[in-house]
């Protein structure tokens, strides 16, 4: 029996069904399984209740809507390697509703998402990709003949959970951005109520990914921050674990691109990276399962703070960043710092100073009871 009160052996032992419906072998599962506890911040012993989860719960409906976005969430969420979405996540999720992924189209599509929300109700998981219009009634933005806030509105109502993916459902997005002729709103506004949200433009799958898993796992969305964003994802700062962190310290930069700096890996920070006032998990879980250095400051640019309400898509790409926890000191030395010649005044000045500040530390001394050299009182003359 493990800490988290799941017998393993029984898990074990129901495992052969699990593996002929993902494709994947024990060990490839139980590693995912591994891999989500720890990006949740959840024990290792957390591992046997999410597999438990995903081998015998009934896997939840999900209806996924479209509105004002680029699909790039979904195509990011498409792109999810270890393991490839057809063998988990639509083994994991029934996706009853997704309108770029299903085969049905017009009444087909809306008899499908009606027979869903019906069927579930008061079960399924409603995620909502992309920002809502609402000027002019909501009418830049249409489904079947209905809005996106009516559509909105009618899945979220009986909906178990809402999730906002990406940064347009999340909180407007790039359509919001002025003057915003459309009126673009995040999920939570529209509804009135907080959602979850997994802000990025295109957020990390797994970060989508592991919100659900937890939701199948423990029946509750993961504890969130004000922003309503999944505190194991975006608790951290991108500047607290980014992998040019120690330049910035040191007070190395790269002052334009392509200069030796920036080729030899320095802080992005001049060049306007938004990582010191944004928070999101990127340089730790990356993107794309191509390896190190995957993600934008990995890459060569400055973080656009796509997670960020008030910085992605808001402040120009290149202005500074507001360092919300470090300011770097202002007698950083540039790069490359000039030799000069002291002139014989100047050494001589300097001299005094350190006369002074020799005078200074005996004073000190002396007030702490620890008597200077000068002050010790001389040896007896031996011919007394």
């Amino acid at each position: 029996m493990s800490e988290t009160g799941f017998d393993l052996r029984h898990s074990a032992a129901a495992f052969p069904a699990v593996e002929n419906r993902l494709g994947l072998s024990r060990r490839e599962f139980m590693e995912f399984c591994a891999a989500l506890a720890a990006t949740m911040g959840l024990p290792a012993s957390a591992e046997a209740a999410i597999a438990t989860a995903v081998e015998k719960a009934k896997r939840p409906s999900v209806i996924w809507l479209h509105f004002q976005e680029c699909t790039g969430c979904t195509e990011s969420l498409l792109r999810a390697e270890h393991p490839t979405l057809e063998k988990l996540i639509l083994d994991v999720i029934s996706l009853d509703y997704h309108e770029t992924l299903m085969a049905a189209a017009g009444h087909q599509a809306e008899a499908a998402r009606q027979s869903a929300m019906k069927a579930n109700k008061g079960k399924y998981v409603l995620v909502v990709e992309g920002a809502i219009p609402t000027k002019d009634n909501g009418i830049y933005c249409k489904v079947g003949g209905h809005t996106a806030i009516d559509m909105l509105k009618e899945c979220a109502a009986d909906a178990a959970a809402v999730i906002a993916i990406g940064s347009c459902a999340s909180w407007g997005g790039m359509p919001s951005t002025g003057p915003n002729p459309t009126g673009a709103s995040s999920v939570a506004e529209v509804l009135g109520k907080p959602v979850v949200t997994i802000p990025g433009c295109p957020p990390n799958p797994y970060n989508f990914l592991a919100t659900v898993v937890h939701f199948l796992t423990f029946g509750k969305l993961p504890a969130v921050d004000q922003l309503g964003r999944p505190k194991f994802a975006y608790s951290r700062l991108v500047h607290d674990n980014c992998e040019r962190r120690a330049h910035f310290d040191a007070g190395r930069f790269a002052m334009e691109f392509g200069d030796v700096g920036h080729r030899q890996g320095y802080c992005l920070y001049k060049l306007g990276c938004k990582g010191p006032e944004t928070y999101a998990n990127c340089p730790t879980i990356l993107f794309g399962d191509a390896g190190p250095g995957s993600w934008p400051v990995g890459c060569g640019h400055p973080c656009i703070g796509c997670t960020e309400k008030g910085v992605g898509f808001a402040k120009p790409v290149f202005q500074l960043a507001t360092l919300k926890n470090v300011v770097p000191p202002a007698s950083y030395p540039r790069i490359v710092e000039e030799q000069g010649n002291s002139s014989f005044a100047a050494a001589a000045a300097l001299a005094a100073i350190a006369g002074a500040a020799a005078g200074g530390a005996a004073m000190l001394a002396r007030n702490l009871g620890k008597p200077s050299e000068e002050s010790k009182p001389s040896a007896p003359d031996k011919a007394e």
